[in-house]
């Protein structure tokens, strides 16, 4: 493995109590607005959340993990297709435990693949899961697909029937 130093990608960072969650599509697939309503819900929740970054992520990897970090310039603003820039709490790195990606009803699969990667390049690579997006109350299906996020402490994706 080749480790990753400051590799900018078209990603959003988000942390949920303690579980890093790097939130990957196209340019219009809802990162930002994804993102947004997680860290909400999460706060609603009294869960800890915070942005890590939005639209551009730094990402390195050191000792097998991967860091997520925000561009000052960028730092704590996120995006509101349509409305602007807002501003949140957030943090300036973090290290991220999955991938999340937003998917269209139209483009969902039923049922896709548990041990989907997402590839970061340089032979990094993120487990990765899939939210259907727009939809209502994400944080729940997360909670779902994360067993032991709820608690704040690191939760890992968890097939169905499987201890995280």
């Amino acid at each position: 493995m080749t480790a990753l130093q400051n590799a900018n990608r078209h990603a959003t960072a988000i942390v949920l109590g303690s579980t890093g969650i790097l939130i990957c599509g196209p340019s219009g697939a809802g990162k930002s607005e994804l993102a947004l309503a997680l860290l909400h819900a999460a706060h609603r929740d009294g869960l800890f959340s915070a942005l890590i970054s939005d639209d551009q992520v730094l990402i390195s990897s050191a000792g097998g993990r991967v860091i997520a970090a925000t561009p000052p310039a960028i730092a704590g603003l996120i995006e509101i297709r349509g409305s602007g820039l807002a501003s949140v709490e957030h943090l300036d790195c973090a290290v991220m435990d999955f991938a999340l990606t937003p998917v269209s009803a139209e483009n969902a699969v039923r049922l896709p693949p548990f041990d989907s990667r997402f590839d970061l390049g340089a032979g990094i690579f993120l487990p990765q899961a899939f939210l259907r997006w727009p939809a209502p109350d994400p944080l729940s299906k997360l909670l779902a697909l994360c067993p032991g996020l709820e608690t704040g402490r690191p939760a890992r994706l968890s097939p169905a029937g499987k201890d995280p």
